[in-house]
């Protein structure tokens, strides 16, 4: 065993048993797992972060059904190249009657041409293509490449995963760290499979760092403290552009729009850590002071627009206090959603065709408009449109609650001044 390869390198699975978490594919009696044993592979793509076992499960997919595995780089891998895959792969199966497989890692970099070439092998089962890819592929992939494949959802590791895998390295005198002569309990094993963020190879990369420095220092027991000081920080899963980014801010601004702040707090600090745009977080808590906050709190959008003008001043690390006082505050206050319902509705009637003429009396050039604040009450009964459309209803929590009241007792009046005045037709209805 060459014990300079990497301890993942050397630990990686060898039968569908050894193989670490995703049971909702290779668990007792799931579908992959039972075409796996029935000697047959699908083409298709794996798709999941790293770490958690896309190429390792490509190898087992070769070497469960005994067929040979072919490795093609995308990024590198030119035309003739490829057609020479092609030819070798008929050959293959010309002699042993089964089709390789084309293993190609991150396959979203194959470009049409790369394609074209590997098609039509595909699709007359003279190869069996098999791609892994950390991107979302229904965004990045080829369309007409993805009709032709299963895609297969890799999930992170759970920490007991991790744990079995840790305990079973330790273990291994061939393959594992048990040359080294040192123990760890269970304590200490899950805080690194806690340090790895689900990924197997950083659990076990950690494992071998801290093991090594402990039997280097003439110790025989791994602790927390050689953990933290081998290892670093935990590692996060976070692409701040690509499908973590909006997963996270969508968790903000769903606890922030169920007044959960601890939560809204938590995701918030996934996207810091993450090194995620503050100005984009900043835009984030503006729209949702408007649309969720809204009226039952005007001044959250004061708050939040005030936020992202100290955010931008101040910068980090320092804004982050800034971020979280907003988010606190966002989070805690009561909600509204009357006016984007409104505005919303609005547009819609503009777009469905509803055009009403502006009244004489409101043009800039018309007569009869009465100035509302010649009236002592500052309000006079005047109509705004020619007929009554309702767009706003106004909500009952906090500040809306008042607003409601108010407009409610104009509207009562311009109807009852309408009513006196002999033009039923035209009473508000929504007084009512």
């Amino acid at each position: 065993m060459n014990f300079e390869a990497p301890l993942a390198e050397r630990m990686r699975p060898r039968t569908l048993d050894e193989y670490a978490g995703q049971r909702h594919l290779l668990g007792k009696g799931m579908a992959l797992r039972n075409l796996l044993e029935g000697g047959r592979v699908p083409s298709c793509i794996l798709y999941g972060p790293p770490g958690v076992g896309k190429t390792t499960l490509v190898r087992l997919m070769a070497r469960v059904t005994k067929r040979t595995l072919l490795e093609i780089n995308a990024v590198s891998a030119k035309v003739e190249t490829l057609r020479d895959l092609v030819e070798r792969a008929r050959r293959e199966k010309g002699l042993s009657g089964r089709a390789a497989i084309a293993f190609v890692d991150e396959i979203y970099h194959f470009n049409s041409r790369q394609q074209n070439v590997l098609l039509p092998a595909v699709e007359t089962g003279d190869l069996i293509l098999v791609g892994t890819t950390t991107e979302n592929p229904w965004f990045e992939i080829n369309k007409t490449l993805l009709s032709r494949m299963v895609v297969y959802t890799l999930e992170p590791l759970s920490a007991d995963d991790l744990c079995a895998l840790l305990k079973r390295a330790m273990a291994d005198g061939e393959r594992g760290v048990a040359r080294l002569g040192v123990s760890a309990d269970d304590a200490v094993l899950r805080r690194i499979a806690e340090l790895a963020g689900g990924d197997a190879r950083q659990a076990l990369t950690r494992l071998e760092a801290a093991a090594s420095a402990a039997a280097m220092g003439g110790g025989s027991a791994l602790t927390e403290e050689i953990v933290a000081q081998s290892s670093g920080a935990a590692t996060q899963r976070y692409d701040r552009n690509a499908n973590d980014h909006y997963a996270v801010i969508s968790a903000l601004i769903k606890s922030m729009r169920g007044s959960d702040p601890d939560a809204a707090l938590y995701w918030l600090a996934r996207m810091l850590e993450g090194g995620d745009d503050v100005r984009f977080i900043c835009r984030r808590l503006c729209i949702f002071a408007a649309e969720d906050v809204g009226l039952a709190d005007p001044m959250a959008l004061v708050l939040a627009q005030n936020a992202s003008a100290a955010v931008d001043r101040v910068g980090m690390p320092e804004a982050d206090l800034i971020l979280g006082e907003a988010v606190i505050y966002l989070a805690s206050a009561p909600k509204s959603n009357s006016a984007y319902l409104a505005i919303k509705s609005a547009r819609r009637n503009v777009l469905e065709g509803n055009i009403m003429e502006v009244p004489s009396h409101l043009r800039n050039d018309g007569s009869g408009y009465v100035y509302p604040h010649d009236s002592p009450s500052h309000w006079v009964p005047q109509a705004y449109m020619p007929e009554v459309r309702r767009f706003y209803f106004p909500g009952k929590l906090g500040a809306e609650s008042r607003i409601g009241e108010r407009l409610k007792k104009l509207w009562k009046r311009f109807s009852e001044e309408v009513e006196q005045s002999g033009e039923k037709e035209a009473s508000d209805p929504r007084r009512d």
